[in-house]
């Protein structure tokens, strides 16, 4: 009965759906799909800049939310506008709104990975050069803890989904433990356990159950709240070798902005553990539609005497005010 009513959703969220957007979700190099209020819909192609491709009606948009509410057992309505949740058919992350918080149906559909992109591919498509690959590749092999940073859209979890791959290949028997609240992380080692947290369940309290499942490397999906204290001493106590990704619009900033998280659950300052946590920093960021490595900065420590990140920034295209940062008594 179950099987049968689950088939029946997906007949019906395929024509939901629609033509146009199934051959974008079959499609490799398509990153998210968009619905704007005013009915046309875009596409994200890996490398590229995105392309409208098509129109999809307010009725027919509506009727998809309504389904999809249908299989969370809740519904979208005025009172009620916003639908978070995972496409039964392939597992995309699905974000719908609807009047009156817009004027029309609005939804963005972040595909899920079914191709790992390596960093390899992210130097053909001219994402990242050649030294930067090597920069990345050298801090996997030795162990460092890297910090993807970005906006929202920028890349971050298809640029950590490379990283990752290149950790597999550089050693296929290390244990890996990934710890998400959507399924976006793409992980083919075969030595690996995914953590999904819930509403019941934070990320917080998956990495204190992490410590007792024996991780040689944690990976963490998005790093927003006070998980943040939690991720730096499971870092500083045995596990090196991690990635995490974080919103922050540059490498010093994102440092700023793993002391406000803590703070959230700690009083005490916590830059030194910070510093001794974090390796290396990426910034990926997108200007006119395409994508690019912006900022590739090495954490060295933290100078108390100065209050000062110790840093040095390898790779910096970011435009920002002066800031006075101890490096090597450099002023960056």
């Amino acid at each position: 009965m179950a099987l049968e009513r689950s088939e029946r959703i997906n007949r019906k969220l395929h024509r939901e759906l629609g033509d146009t957007i199934l051959a974008a979700l079959a499609d490799t190099e398509v990153i998210e799909v968009m619905l704007n209020p005013d009915g046309c819909l875009w596409v994200e192609y890996f490398g590229k800049k995105m392309e409208k491709v098509g129109e999809m009606s307010a009725a027919s948009a509506e009727a998809l939310m309504a389904t999809l509410s249908a299989t969370l057992n809740t519904t979208i309505t005025r009172e009620h506008p916003i639908i978070e949740c995972e496409l039964p058919i392939d597992g995309s992350r699905f974000e719908g709104l609807i009047p009156p918080i817009v004027a029309r149906p609005t939804f963005t559909i972040r595909k899920k990975a079914s191709v790992v992109f390596t960093l390899e591919d992210y130097v053909s498509q001219h994402i990242m050069t050649e030294l930067q690959r090597h920069i990345i590749e050298e801090a996997i092999l030795q162990r460092q803890n890297i910090l993807v940073v970005g906006g929202t859209g920028s890349g971050k979890t298809t640029l950590t989904n490379a990283i990752i791959a290149h950790m597999i290949k550089a050693d296929p028997t290390q244990r890996l433990v990934i710890i998400e609240d959507t399924a976006e992380i793409q992980c083919a080692a075969e030595n690996a356990v995914i953590l999904r947290s819930t509403d019941n369940i934070d990320m917080q309290r998956l990495l204190k159950a992490t410590m007792r499942l024996r991780p040689d490397r944690i990976l963490i999906g998005e790093v927003r709240g006070g998980e943040a204290l939690a991720l730096i001493k499971a870092w500083n106590t045995g596990h090196p070798g991690g990635v995490a990704t974080l919103h922050a619009n540059s490498a010093y900033s994102s440092l700023i902005r793993l002391q406000q998280l803590i703070g959230e659950v700690a009083l005490q300052p916590m830059q030194a553990v910070i510093a001794q946590a974090i390796d290396l920093i990426i910034v990926i960021e997108k200007k006119a539609g395409m994508r690019q490595i912006a900022e590739i900065m090495t954490v060295e420590g933290f100078d108390g005497e100065k209050n000062n990140y110790v840093i040095n920034s390898v790779f910096n295209t970011i435009a920002k005010p002066l800031l006075t940062v101890s490096n090597g008594g450099a002023i960056l």
